[in-house]
């Protein structure tokens, strides 16, 4: 590869060197990695020791079922329909403004059944539902 050398007529040179640049880029870089795990220690301190404690759990969440055929209940209570069903959630969040609703579900119960029963806890109010699972 030659080199031009710049003669008067040519004007001025339009190339833009990024050597520099790329050193620059490359300290960075290294200056970068070698600070990067110095951010990520942490400070050690010795802890202070308790005696183990239970957790306060006087109200627990409500256990809303729907079986195979259908049948909802609550706290294995059976229910009617689904406006009794919305009429008893109501009183339980009378009693309790924090109550929650554990929903266990057959895998077999038809999708429309378990819509319609999360429509009416949401429509009593009840903001917090967990679905219950089996680990495999």
């Amino acid at each position: 590869m030659a080199f031009k050398t710049q003669s008067e007529d040519e004007g001025a040179m339009s190339e833009i060197n990024v050597t520099p640049l790329v050193d620059v880029m490359l300290v960075l870089v290294i200056i970068l990695l070698v600070t990067a795990p110095l951010l990520t220690q942490s400070v050690h301190v010795t802890l202070p020791k308790t005696v183990q404690t239970t957790a306060d759990v006087d109200e627990q969440p409500l256990q809303l079922g729907i079986d195979i055929q259908g049948v909802i209940t609550i706290n294995k209570i059976p229910i009617a329909d689904l406006g009794a069903l919305e009429i008893a959630l109501k009183a339980e969040l009378a009693k309790n403004a924090e109550i929650g609703v554990h929903l266990y579900a057959d895998k077999e119960v038809v999708y429309s059944k378990l819509a319609e029963v999360m429509a009416a806890v949401q429509h009593a109010g009840i903001s917090k539902l967990a679905f219950v699972t089996l680990e495999q």
